[in-house]
């Protein structure tokens, strides 16, 4: 049976419980226009009679990807985490004509099986493991939103915001912090971006801080500034405000500013001009193998369709220490302490052209598995819960013990 593609959201009920500043309704509504629909209903109002229709439980948190996927799915319903059979049905994607009771099969009046011509699903089976974007194997849940349990949904919240493969500072040192700070700001509405804006701002601090070579005062600002280029993406997925030009300029900075730094580093270590040509050919080994690593690494997803870092287990703990800002500013500062700002920078390139080296050789690997056909990331495999995977894969799969109570 053919049905529409394109579909109306329309919530049903709502929750006046605030998860990082937001109700359920316009959580939901922010959610369901991320996912490209632009038509979203409420109470009373009715979609097209001749469309499609996405319905949510307004009391309930769904993950993006769960509507993502759901908008992307007709003729399924969608039942809370748990077993199939007698679970609450909290979601579904039917045709216009079937509002009426697909909405009575939310508020718990009839059966989901009185839908007709529909798939009974749950999360896990609608949604994979492995999400993609945020290079991290953990399995969807959709959760009831409670007011004693509202301070556990938020940190479910942030927790799922996080990339799981990413370097050791990001993952082991900021998040305690970073979700204090996102929670300040939420609370106050301050919006992403203009945690950005901070971000260049301190980026230029530190460029003339390092250039004059003032390296502890640089060093200090220069954590603080990747510190908030965690919070500002964190704050941008809790809150459901992440933007086009907000991603682009993130990112943006993120890739132009570390060998500006070293740049700047080089010129404060040699005094500028005419110092700074005796360590020209360590800046310009340095700047092509930084380029030549960020180019693999868009190379591989062309040819993989997912992250290197996510290939096998080896991709994943390299990319903790890969040379990248933060190991590499750990490098600085170990050096800059030790007396030997001059050491830092030669660390640096040296640790930089290793590494895509390794890259490279990887590319080259993956190039030979994509022709024989067993090119897949290995997160796709583990089961997606810390639980149930091997010790030396739990860094990089979610632990849900912790979310299992809210369920109940």
């Amino acid at each position: 049976m053919s049905r529409p593609d394109v579909a109306s959201g329309y919530i049903v009920g709502t929750s006046d419980v605030r998860l990082w500043g937001i109700d359920g309704a316009e959580r939901l509504e922010r959610q369901l226009r991320s996912a490209g629909v632009s038509e979203v209903l409420r109470g009373d109002t009715l979609p097209p009679p001749h469309g499609a229709v996405v319905l949510l439980r307004g009391d309930y948190l769904f993950e993006d990807r769960t509507i993502a996927d759901l908008v992307r799915k007709p003729g399924v319903v969608v039942v809370a985490s748990g077993v199939l059979q007698g679970a609450r049905v909290v979601a579904a994607h039917v045709p216009s004509r079937d509002l009426a009771v697909a909405r009575a099969a939310l508020e718990g009046k009839v059966e989901a099986q009185a839908i007709p011509d529909v798939v009974i699903q749950s999360p896990e089976t609608l949604s994979m493991a492995f999400v993609r974007n945020l290079l991290k194997a953990t399995p969807p849940v959709v959760l009831p939103v409670r007011v004693g349990r509202a301070a556990a949904l938020e940190r479910h919240l942030f927790d799922g915001s996080y990339k799981g493969v990413t370097d050791l500072v990001t993952k082991w040192v900021w998040p305690g912090p970073a979700r204090g700070v996102t929670r300040i700001c939420a609370s106050v509405g301050i919006p992403p971006n203009a945690v950005t804006v901070v971000s260049f701002a301190l980026v230029v601090m530190v460029t003339l801080l390092f250039a004059k070579g003032r390296f502890a005062a640089g060093l200090a600002l220069a954590w603080l500034m990747t510190f908030l280029d965690t919070v500002d993406g964190k704050l941008a997925r809790v809150t459901v405000t992440s933007t086009p030009l907000g991603h682009y300029f993130d990112h943006s900075i993120d890739v132009v500013h570390p060998p500006i730094w070293y740049f700047a580093w080089a010129w404060g270590v040699t005094g500028g001009v005419p110092g700074i040509w005796t360590v020209a050919p360590l800046l310009a080994a340095m700047l092509v193998a930084y380029l030549a690593g960020r180019l693999i690494e868009t190379l591989f997803e062309s040819v993989g369709g997912f992250s290197l870092f996510t290939w096998r287990p080896f991709d994943s703990y390299f990319r903790l220490i890969l040379a990248r800002r933060n190991p590499n500013l750990l490098l600085l500062m170990g050096f800059h302490f030790a007396g030997k700002p001059a050491a830092g920078l030669t660390a640096v390139a040296i640790w930089t052209v290793v590494s895509t080296v390794v890259l490279a050789i990887r590319l080259l690997q993956g190039v030979l598995a994509r022709r024989s056909g067993s090119l897949r990331p290995w997160l796709e495999d583990v089961g997606g819960e810390a639980g149930s995977a091997p010790a030396w894969a739990r860094p990089f799969v979610a632990d849900l013990a912790a979310v299992r109570h809210l369920v109940q």
